[in-house]
């Protein structure tokens, strides 16, 4: 019987999970076995596609809220950090730009808002800003630009990190812009960067094009400012014995 199970279950594209569910569930009726099978099969199936957004949205390492220090950061009136937690701004098609010096927790906050994201069925990419250039100039040179580019518009989330660490080119400005400007008002970016607005005109080179990209920009966002020292400074144990 259990090959003729497995068999029906291939069919109706049911996994293995469902099988075993069904030989732990214990009901009184038919209707209430049925209605706890089905529960048990869709929370194992959000949770094979959380793990599956996790895997794939490339994070470096997994960060959570939970972690993260809250007094380290000036949040704008209007929002707490309740509501980045709960993802409020994606509602919106809202973006955030988190705006600090180096290793004061920007890519630590970005990380915990993508994971968040991911547990919560959205799908997520994660780029250090070079990187996600870099691929973007591949394709171009391979011709599949327009195609990579599509693909990358399905996300739902797109987490930007690192911008303005390393200078980018003229055509990988450009290629930044397009990214950019396709993502205005269809989905939420978040972007950290330790240059000041007035100076993005030194990664993106012409004027006219850096006033077009943070005006698409900033139109719907919040600034997320890191005033503090860096944390990874505070935790070397260089300074920590001094």
């Amino acid at each position: 019987m259990n090959d003729e199970l497995t068999g029906y279950c291939k069919r109706l594209r049911l996994g293995k999970s469902f099988v075993d569910n069904a030989k732990n569930i214990q009901a009184d009726t038919h209707m209430e076995f049925l209605l706890m099978l089905l529960k048990a099969e869709v929370s194992n199936r959000e949770s094979l596609r959380r793990d599956k957004l996790l895997t794939s949205a490339g994070f470096y390492s997994i960060k959570t809220f939970s972690e993260f220090k809250e007094d380290e950061i000036t949040l704008p009136s209007g929002i707490t950090i309740e509501d980045l937690k709960n993802l409020d701004f994606i509602k919106t098609n809202t973006n955030l730009v988190l705006y600090g010096n180096v290793g004061t927790g920007k890519t630590f906050l970005t990380t915990a808002i993508g994971v968040e994201a991911c547990k919560r069925g959205i799908s997520t990419k994660f780029f250090r800003t070079a990187a996600l250039v870099n691929q973007l100039s591949e394709a171009k040179k391979e011709g599949s630009l327009s195609s990579f580019i599509k693909k990358l518009l399905k996300t739902d989330l797109i987490l930007l990190d690192e911008l303005g660490y390393i200078p980018l080119d003229r055509t990988g400005a450009q290629l930044l812009f397009e990214v950019i400007s396709q993502c205005y008002e269809q989905k939420s970016l978040v972007i950290n960067t330790n240059i000041e607005f007035s100076r993005w005109v030194n990664i993106f080179y012409d004027e006219q094009m850096t006033s077009a990209i943070l005006d698409r920009l900033l139109h719907h966002c919040h600034l997320i400012l890191f005033d503090g020292p860096s944390i990874r400074m505070q935790e070397s144990s260089l300074f920590r014995n001094q």
